[in-house]
């Protein structure tokens, strides 16, 4: 990027927990949240399998819901500016899921209105994306830090799949996870939010960062699950590819990989040949992390909460490596990278 950026702070709410540090512990220990939905039934008779968070109304619709799990987790991450001065204008990106039964045409739109009323950003703006589109939310932030037409933003994303019209959806598509289907996926929900800005920036009000982000992408897959065709990783292999070209040195590759697989045989398949088009990129490809497994599918969610877990991860002692990539994959074909590296590290060289 032509000017360094990084990431201040993290904040997130997940069926683990409702901070970063306690959904970090759980994944550490391999803690899932997974259970049965309290109603919901699916099409074998049995409760459906997913994740949610206890702090909320299991019969709140998707709008509330996301409003009230967006919220807490953007004040904890804007909590690292509770004691700064002549605080510069924030911005707000927010994503939420891509458009599915149970999120009506204005949706996300909606949760960002709330979220503006409640935080008052200085300018923003909501997009309506899929598992890649807190990620995708980071990219654009991070591109208006680098050009200069933002000082501090706070990007990220949040979803919810636990709507009765959403979760019947996912049944009748045969995606849900059960003893009937092993290759579904539990739906879950969660909000995570990076707050970022320019390395001088942060320096200028004083403030440490957690992690740089080194290089972010986004793209594009034609061959979309759910359809007729074959993926052949040529979406997110393009992706993966322009983080290689990126790597600060070629023969330091990441160190650590985490994603938003979620079981589904498309997405395995899918990341396979994409690796096959990034040779080089990965210390072990095949040494990837799915926190899924224990949070369920978070939907935008994931990819900031992924980040969060890196940042844990260095704050803690317990990294791989200073190199850290996430990567995610919507069901509407857009794809998404973001690759970070340890902050302090950069303030030691």
């Amino acid at each position: 990027m032509a000017e360094s950026v990084v990431i201040l702070s993290v904040g997130a709410r997940t069926p683990l927990g409702f901070s970063l540090a306690a959904s970090a512990a759980a994944v550490r220990a391999g803690i899932s949240a997974i259970g049965d939905h309290p109603f919901m039934i699916d099409r074998f008779g049995q409760c459906m399998k997913v994740t949610r968070d206890i702090g909320l109304d299991p019969q709140a619709n998707g709008v509330d819901r996301e409003i009230e799990l967006a919220l807490s987790a953007a004040r904890d991450a804007l909590q690292a500016l509770s004691d700064v001065s002549d605080l510069p204008p924030v911005t707000l990106l927010l994503s939420t899921g891509e458009s599915r039964p149970g999120k009506v045409d204005g949706h996300a739109d909606a949760v960002y209105q709330a979220m503006a009323a409640q935080l008052r950003p200085a300018m923003g703006g909501a997009i309506a994306e899929g598992t890649c589109g807190g990620l995708m939310a980071i990219h654009h932030a991070a591109v208006a830090l680098s050009e200069s037409r933002a000082e501090l933003c706070l990007a990220g994303g949040v979803d919810s799949y636990l709507v009765p019209e959403t979760m019947e959806w996912l049944d009748e598509s045969e995606r849900l996870h059960s003893e009937g289907n092993i290759y579904g996926f539990c739906p879950g929900e969660g909000a995570a939010f990076c707050l970022m800005a320019r390395a001088e920036t942060a320096a200028r009000l004083g403030l440490a960062p957690l992690v740089s982000v080194l290089a972010s992408e986004t793209g594009t897959e034609e061959n979309r699950i759910g359809t007729e065709t074959i993926c052949l990783g040529e979406g997110l292999g393009m992706v993966l590819a322009k983080m290689r070209d990126n790597l600060p040195d070629p023969e330091h590759p990441v160190d650590r990989i985490l994603c938003d697989m979620n079981g589904e045989r498309y997405r395995g398949n899918e990341y396979g040949f994409a690796v096959l088009r990034s040779s080089g990129l990965f210390r072990d490809a095949a040494g990837f992390e799915t926190p899924a497994d224990c949070w369920g599918d978070l939907g935008a969610a994931t990819g900031p909460a992924c980040i969060g877990l890196v940042a844990e991860a260095h704050a803690r002692g317990y990294a791989k490596g200073p190199l850290s990539l996430v990567w995610g994959s919507s069901d509407n074909g857009s794809r998404a990278a973001v690759m970070v590296a340890d902050a302090r590290r950069d303030a030691d060289a």
